[in-house]
């Protein structure tokens, strides 16, 4: 992926051949919106008239820097969205389009909430079928009382739904996805692995395959911010900083594999335990008590982080099947994906052409590997 100047002695200028002009924006999605009213009625209105408004929102991010106006705080924050962003492409063979160089200030909690469901006694994910996407393991909703609404519907027909709300997403290089105001309580180093795990998924992505196509972009996502850090590291007077960076990163992706992991090992146990038996109270009771062994297994891994709490507020609610299905989802091919990139020398542009000459069995052998 190159070496070249710093991105972070560039000055951000605004340019009309970095953003696309509002009304083509909004007539794609008035079209997009139109043409899958025709396929899946109500919910895919919602998607439409729900990325059409974010798309008229969108300014550029050039723009919103040099407007005296802006807050010093999110000036900030945009120079160093915008340098990540020249990185992607430059150093690790990412798209160089338009994504990520607009900016919304969406002015609520989340951009999306997506909903997930499983059956009552199954920990295998309900799949959803659309134009483009293929089939994906999720319903997103850009309003949050819609994704309730249909998660008690899917409760309602005897399944088990779950909500969790996204910061950020991705049209896979369909619309000219923004930066959103959301994802600015992340740190430095999450905004600029959200960028590189999001514009890998326009490198390539496979329809119906959400664990292989979450686990290449999360493998991307990974190596260009031990790759962004070590290179902010270079820069004079900057080692220090960066330094505190990249252990607080390698910290919380630690955590972040020992949370999944722990989802996971309760994911089998749970998969082993409906196998046993036919449906009954005496099983949904078994399976109460393996939600509150989780819970407890948490616990003890709390400890071992000294007491870390940054999962409670997951924790602290009513759990079932469905809270299951994103940690299966993002971190079942992942070693597969770390192994081909290390047989690679890490060369990345190697890495995604190897990736996609993979035909249906490279890839399920890929995700079954681990398991």
């Amino acid at each position: 992926m190159g070496q070249s100047q710093s991105p972070f002695s560039r000055r951000i200028s605004a340019s009309n051949n970095n953003v696309e002009d509002g009304m083509t924006l909004i007539a794609r999605a008035v079209l997009l919106m139109l043409a899958t009213l025709l396929l899946s009625g109500c919910y895919l209105m919602q998607a439409a008239t729900g990325q059409m408004a974010i798309s008229a929102k969108a300014k550029p991010i050039a723009a919103v820097i040099d407007n005296p106006n802006t807050k010093p705080a999110l000036r900030r924050r945009l120079r160093l969205i915008a340098d990540a962003r020249e990185f992607a492409s430059r150093e690790l063979g990412l798209p160089d389009n338009k994504s990520y160089r607009n900016f919304v200030d969406l002015k609520r909690d989340y951009v999306v909430w997506n909903v997930y469901a499983t059956g009552r006694f199954s920990v295998d994910a309900r799949k959803w079928c659309f134009p483009i996407a293929g089939c994906v393991v999720y319903r997103g909703y850009f309003n949050e009382q819609r994704a309730q609404r249909y998660a008690r519907h899917v409760r309602r027909d005897g399944e088990d739904a779950a909500i969790a709300g996204a910061a950020a997403y991705s049209t896979l290089g369909h619309f000219n996805d923004p930066v959103v105001s959301t994802m600015l309580r992340w740190s430095d180093t999450q905004i600029a692995a959200m960028l590189f795990h999001e514009l890998a998924h326009q490198v390539y992505y496979v329809p119906n395959e959400s664990a292989f196509n979450e686990a290449f972009a999360s493998v991307v996502e990974e190596e260009g911010a031990k790759r962004w850090l070590a290179k902010r590291d270079s820069e004079p007077g900057n080692e220090k900083g960066n330094d505190a960076a990249l252990q607080a990163w390698q910290t919380a992706r630690s955590r972040s594999l020992a949370f999944s992991e722990l989802l996971l090992t309760a994911r089998e146990r749970l998969r082993k335990l409906y196998a046993s038996e036919p449906p009954s109270m005496a099983l949904y009771d078994r399976k109460q008590q393996e939600f509150g062994r989780l819970k407890f297994d948490y616990e003890k891994l709390k400890a071992s982080w000294n007491g870390y709490a940054g999962y409670d507020a997951w924790f602290n609610r009513a759990l079932n099947n469905a809270d299951l299905v994103s940690a299966a989802t993002y971190e079942t091919c992942v070693p597969g994906f770390e192994r081909l990139l290390t047989s690679l020398n890490g060369n990345l542009p190697k890495f995604y052409e190897a990736v996609k000459r993979q035909g249906p069995a490279e890839r399920h052998r890929m995700c079954e590997a681990d398991q």
